[in-house]
């Protein structure tokens, strides 16, 4: 058979209508052998998709390099522009990953400064903006936020992270009810992963604030069943207790915290709080 992409979802449709029919052993083995053969198939029509997107861009080089090049209102200067566009919404992503790494090493300004880079070169692009928002959130640039969430929502009224961002700028400017509407909402949502986990971790937050201890140590301990990698749920969680005036629990929190990870920046924070109930400090309120 031709692994030509047309022929690949033919084939996809009889192997699953055949699976789906409940086969024999024997008929099995045979579907098994047909599966290795299309995902290899496949395989070999993504390497030359690529390769032909490769050329592709050639083409655009060369358009560049011809002498008297066109007005740029003319057809051919839209043309070029369209495969520039494409090439560097490729290109965008470098700095999406750069932004989104950032972030998370608690450096939201220099977060900033790669996704304007990466809008710069995919314009619109909901994560790239989705992402800006939410480093302006974190440097308290909470209307520059709102804005930048809003033109999300324009786009993707559903968009889970620009609702759960909005959540917790509602938490951060005393809006409690509004915070619990937008972060409940993004649960129910549950489109992203991300914005399920950070929307568990805020509403922790605004429970807290709320003097709603129990409740709160169940939205962080929700976060943590979610994503056990997010370690400022630990910290969160630690506050919590402390609060509540659970000192053990609060401990106990915050060392697990700074025992998962100790050089990661919440994992330095719960050390921070350990060693401040070791010295008899009371510990710090909550950011």
């Amino acid at each position: 058979m031709s692994t030509s992409g047309p022929d690949l979802p033919l084939r996809y449709d009889q192997i699953r209508r055949a699976l789906d029919a409940r086969p024999a052993p024997g008929e099995r083995e045979r579907l098994k052998q047909e599966i290795i053969a299309l995902f290899r198939d496949a395989d070999a029509a993504a390497a030359a998709a690529l390769a032909f997107k490769a050329s592709v861009k050639e083409l655009v080089e060369v358009w560049k390099q011809l002498d008297g090049g066109a007005p740029a209102t003319t057809p051919a200067t839209a043309l070029a522009s369209g495969f520039s566009g494409r090439v560097d919404h490729l290109g965008a992503s470098t700095f999406i990953e750069k932004g989104w790494s950032k972030l998370s090493l608690g450096d939201p300004a220099g977060a900033e400064v790669a996704l304007r880079r990466a809008l710069e070169l995919a314009p619109a692009s909901d994560e790239a903006e989705t992402l800006l928002g939410w480093a302006q959130m974190l440097q308290q640039q909470y209307d520059a936020a709102t804005q930048t969430f809003g033109q999300v929502l324009a786009r993707d009224p559903e968009h889970a992270l620009a609702v759960t961002n909005l959540g917790y700028i509602s938490l951060r400017t005393g809006r409690y009810g509004e915070a619990i509407e937008h972060l409940s909402r993004a649960i129910r949502l549950d489109r992203d992963r991300k914005a399920t986990l950070y929307a568990h971790l805020y509403l922790g937050m605004v429970y807290r604030e709320r003097e709603m201890y129990d409740d709160a140590a169940t939205f962080f301990r929700r976060a943590l069943a979610l994503g056990p990698n997010l370690l400022e749920s630990w910290y969160e969680l630690g506050h919590t207790y402390w609060r509540a005036g659970q000192r053990d629990e609060a401990i106990a929190a915050w060392r697990a915290g700074a025992e998962a990870n100790k050089f990661s920046p919440w994992g330095k924070r719960c050390a921070e709080m350990l060693g401040q109930v070791e010295q008899g400090v009371a510990p710090s309120r909550a950011d």
